[in-house]
């Protein structure tokens, strides 16, 4: 199991669609399924935090795609569509009381996300 312990501050979460959250390519043959453990790290997630997906998909597919995150009760607060199917690169500045503000977790695909438990830790 791994645990992402975070500061007491507002986060922004950005995570993959395809191999993260669904199936990876589930779309494609009209099945998108929630993989293993999202609902249930959704509501780990505090409520003032932004939630922002990304994709390769196109914007076209993304319409649907919203459809089926409306009926999995999952909330978001944006899309990035037709991204490239590389890297996702996040640079970002570190706080000067030393506080990390990235994090990343490469995960294999259609892994779900059962193993991953989120603390907020007030001495960050």
């Amino acid at each position: 199991m791994s645990e992402i312990r975070l500061s007491p501050l507002p986060h922004t979460w950005i995570f993959d669609v395809d191999g993260v959250i669904v199936r990876h390519n589930g779309h494609k043959d009209g099945n998108d399924e929630l993989l293993s453990g999202v609902r249930a790290f959704w509501d780990q997630i505090p409520a003032q935090d932004v939630v922002v997906l990304m994709t390769a998909r196109s914007a076209e597919e993304v319409e649907e795609f919203v459809d089926f995150l409306r009926a999995a009760g999952l909330r978001y607060d944006r899309i990035l569509c037709d991204l490239p199917v590389g890297e996702r690169i996040l640079i970002n500045d570190q706080k000067p009381s030393g506080l990390q503000t990235s994090i990343a977790l490469n995960l294999p695909r259609d892994a779900g996300l059962e193993d991953i438990t989120v603390r907020i830790d007030p001495t960050l």
